[in-house]
């Protein structure tokens, strides 16, 4: 969470497609896409859908801009936003405690399909398998976390182009069992259509809503880089893999019947390859799922460090693993991996949704102009210090927002109120940025303090 000093400062922004397509390539894509299916959704409404879910990675690209201009990672930068006190409260929410659960998905995502394979080799132990599995490819996740920034770009490339091999090659035995022309047996309308086509875009876009931490890999960029490379660099390799291999995923549940996809969709798509991929495939996810959390675990545990834990960087990557372990472990043991994925995916919108657009407000009320030394001064009376340490603005719009998103958010364990007036219709992602985002404009506008770089 340093200052990046200009001599450290390197690469090009074109470096950033590779680092965000890697996790990307990722078979939560199958999971999420089946589910637009499931839904109830026809096929060409599902592969609408997952084009429109994805147009949110160039808000994840536009925050991006702000790590090469502070310098600094972007759970320092929203200090700009909450305070330096108000921050930590934040940055709990959204910084590690989002990270273990994105850990976990992951992780749960490959225990899963490790389990599933070694199944055939006769370790069927339901529990014991799963969790053994999630004890190995984590302890090497936190391990290139551990190596962080620099491992990630060298080696994220090479990943990238060995991942969509393997899936492009999974992606060519899904084809054939695919109904192009299918249809839902009883076709949505009216109410019940907007009900399905909303949660859908809230899962959807959960994901690239997440990433408030993307400043952090582009930090150490060159302060030359030119802004609309970053964002076009960030957004296209996070939609173009989660566009391509979501669609998969809405392809491949039109060739599963219900009795299949009861015994789990991991199981349905490994059934469908032959003897020589499937092994391939699990690894490969297993792959999928270091680079992913690796990412995620290095972000976080700069996110620690902004709280104000007195821990180094490494070690706090590896207390950050630590919670995603205990919380795979306990979702092995309780769900299924379909369920685990939507229902937290839809949870985390009530936090993610409003704090993207708090960030996105404060980019352009200060067009992008960050002092990242100033940032780093927590002393009292500092730039940040605001009130007490508390940004009114920046902590009444987080609360506002999410208010407003959970009222709108429709999910199997629940809805909220508007969201059950309107028959179920999902409209937390835009009810919770629009309230955010307004409401810390009309409340920063007429006072933003803190120094910005000319």
């Amino acid at each position: 969470m340093e200052l990046v000093r200009p001599s450290e400062r390197h690469g090009r922004a074109r470096e950033l497609f590779w680092v965000w397509a890697a996790p990307n390539v990722s078979v939560l894509n199958f999971t999420i896409g089946a589910t637009m299916i499931l839904l109830g959704l026809e096929l060409w409404q599902a592969l609408l859908l997952i084009v429109a879910g994805s147009l949110p990675w160039i808000l994840t690209g536009i925050v991006a801009t702000s790590g090469p201009a502070a310098g600094t990672s972007g759970s320092v930068i929203s200090r700009a936003m909450y305070g330096v006190i108000g921050n930590k409260l934040v940055i709990l929410l959204t910084g590690w405690l989002l990270s273990a659960v994105f850990l976990a998905l992951n992780w749960l995502a490959s225990s899963f399909m490790g389990a599933e394979l070694l199944a055939g080799l006769g370790w069927t132990d339901p529990v014991l398998v799963p969790v053994v599995v999630t004890l190995v490819v984590s302890l090497v996740t936190v391990l290139v976390a551990v190596y962080g920034h620099g491992l990630i770009v060298k080696t994220y490339p090479a990943v990238t182009i060995g991942l969509v091999v393997v899936f492009v090659a999974v992606s060519a035995f899904i084809l054939p069992h695919a109904d192009w022309g299918y249809r839902a047996a009883e076709p949505l309308e009216g109410v019940g259509l907007w009900s399905a086509l909303t949660i859908g875009f809230t899962i959807l876009a959960a994901t690239p809503l997440s990433y408030i931490n993307s400043p952090d890999i582009a930090r150490y960029l060159p302060r030359s880089a030119r802004p609309s490379h970053i964002v076009a660099a960030t957004a296209l390799g996070g939609a173009l893999p989660c566009i391509a291999f979501t669609a998969m995923g809405a392809l491949l549940a039109t060739g599963i019947d219900a009795a299949a996809m009861d015994l789990g969709i991991e199981s349905a798509l490994l059934g469908m390859l032959p003897a020589w991929l499937a092994p391939v495939f699990v690894v490969a996810v297993i792959v999928n799922t270091i680079s992913l959390n690796g990412m995620t675990t290095y972000t976080s545990s700069m996110a620690l460090q902004s709280i104000g834990i007195p821990m180094r960087r490494i070690p706090a990557a590896i207390l950050v693993g630590a919670i995603g372990t205990a919380l795979t472990v306990y979702l092995v043991m309780s769900t299924s991996l379909l369920e685990a994925v939507n229902l937290m995916l839809q949870l985390l919108i009530v936090v993610t949704g409003p704090a993207m657009a708090i960030y996105l407000t404060d980019q352009a009320l200060r067009r992008n102009r960050y002092d990242g030394s100033a940032l780093l001064d927590q002393e009292r009376g500092g730039p940040f210090w605001y009130t007490g340490g508390w940004s009114i603005p920046g902590l009444v719009a987080a609360a506002t927002g999410g208010l407003a998103a959970a009222w709108c958010l429709t999910t199997e364990a629940g809805a909220g109120p508007i969201a059950e007036a309107l028959g179920f219709v999902d409209l937390s992602v835009p009810a919770g940025m629009a309230v955010a985002g307004l409401v810390y404009l009309g409340l920063s506008r007429t006072r933003l303090a803190g120094p910005t770089r000319p």
